[in-house]
């Protein structure tokens, strides 16, 4: 009969097995119900199990730290998923809640400890740690100027001073929290000592109901909450940024509300050389009450000419768009001409940029702020170019250039502006 450990190396997906390689710090950073805690516990009861030479008993020690020593016992340890839940026939361990201790038939134990508590770890000695929830864990700041989660993680890893190779191992979903950005940052760094496994809720769709994961999607699809929730994504704002991630979520709506519109504009921003870059094509529109819906982002990339004027067309055509806006700075003939090219009755008006991207940007912005512009739905990408913005100019997002961006903004100044382009601020 196959033990349960066996069970597990075949069961198991790759990204919830340990990394090969002589690392200190293993981080999985995932979506909710990747399995995360599943793989800690299973990690820390191969670890317990395991007896020393010629079956002698086991010293091993390891603690098992939390955001709380409540979250530490539900979760940890008697969760569905936790170390009681999938210890092996006759390897269970004892359960001593009253000294916060679990002690395994080879002889090895485990202590809880709270985070929220960082000098209980000192003092203490490990082999091993599996610490949970590190995006939980409390704030504030000691007298260091660390926070209070990297006070108890510095605690917890001098503590690991046991065996030739004393490891921890990190479960979380993502939060751009002093920690995680720090464990991130240190596996940047490339030299195998903190390794990084990342993952989305639906990597363990085998193991959740096929409604759930398909009411997170359509609650949650494209929406910040989702991508870091759901996604694993670990999404954090840049410092002197146009655009907030709470101030696009706090302008979002969702994709089944029904919107009046009163007219469309379809905006783009074409890229700088054939079949090169990324083209910007974003679709907004005025609605009844005054403000300005972004309604979807048809960007395309990689397409000739008449490959992305041909998605412009269509995309004008599914919403029925009275305003199809060019940016003339790069070749505005060619572009008026390659749009009407595809199809002859576009509604077509070119643009001139007499100021910078970061300079047109800004009164939208504004209008963002003072909630005359909703997205309806997620646009992820998007709403990253937007996040990368800055106030002093220059950008700071992904790709070369905010492309996707730069479209929303000629759209929305199309809806919101004088008829030259151009974004203004006014009262709802």
């Amino acid at each position: 009969m196959l033990r349960l450990l066996n069970l597990w190396d075949y069961n198991a997906r790759p990204e919830q097995m340990a990394p090969d390689g002589a690392w200190a710090t293993w981080l999985i950073m995932a979506g909710r119900g990747f399995g995360k805690t599943r793989a800690g516990a299973e990690w820390v009861r191969a670890l317990a199990e395991r007896r020393g030479a010629f079956g002698r008993s086991s010293d091993l020690r390891i603690a098992l730290v939390a955001a709380s020593l409540d979250e530490a016992r539900a979760v940890m340890v008697e969760g569905r998923s936790g170390i009681l839940g999938i210890a092996a026939p006759g390897e269970e361990p004892r359960y001593e809640p009253s000294l916060r201790r679990l002690s395994w038939p080879s002889g090895a134990t485990a202590m809880l400890y709270s985070a929220g508590e960082p000098d209980s770890l000192r003092g203490a000695e490990f082999h091993y740690a599996w610490a949970d929830e590190i995006g939980k864990w409390a704030g504030g700041c000691d007298a260091e100027g660390r926070s209070g989660a990297e006070a108890a993680w510095d605690n917890l890893k001098m503590a690991l001073r046991l065996g030739r190779d004393p490891q921890a191992v990190a479960t979380t979903t993502p939060r751009p929290v002093a920690l995680i950005r720090r464990l991130v940052a240190e596996a940047a760094r490339g030299d195998g000592r903190t390794i990084v496994t990342r993952g989305a809720s639906w990597a363990n769709r085998a193991n959740l109901p096929p409604t759930y994961l398909a009411g997170l999607a359509s609650d949650y699809g494209g929406t910040r909450l989702g991508r870091q929730e759901l996604l694993g994504e670990l999404i954090e704002d840049v410092e002197g940024a146009l655009w907030t991630r709470a101030m696009i979520e706090k302008c979002r709506i969702g994709s089944n509300v029904i919107i009046d519109i009163t007219r469309v504009a379809v905006a783009v921003d074409p890229p700088a050389s054939a079949g090169g870059d990324a083209c910007g094509i974003v679709a907004a529109a005025l609605l009844r009450d005054g403000r300005i819906a972004v309604i979807e982002d048809a960007s395309v990339g990689g397409l000739s000419p008449e490959g992305w004027a041909n998605a412009v067309a269509l995309c004008a055509a599914r919403h029925g768009a009275d305003r199809v806006v060019a940016e003339a700075n790069q070749g505005g003939d060619m572009v008026k001409s390659v749009l009407q090219a595809v199809h002859a009755n576009l509604p077509v008006r070119l643009v001139h940029a007499s100021r910078g991207k970061v300079a047109r940007a800004e009164p939208v912005s504004a209008l963002y702020e003072t909630g005359r512009v909703v997205h309806v739905g997620g646009f992820a990408e998007l709403e990253d170019q937007l996040c990368g913005m800055l106030i002093a100019g220059g950008y700071a997002g992904p790709g070369r250039s905010p492309d996707r961006a730069d479209a929303l903004v000629w759209a929305v100044s199309e809806l919101a502006g004088n008829g030259r382009g151009e974004a203004r601020v006014r009262p709802l």
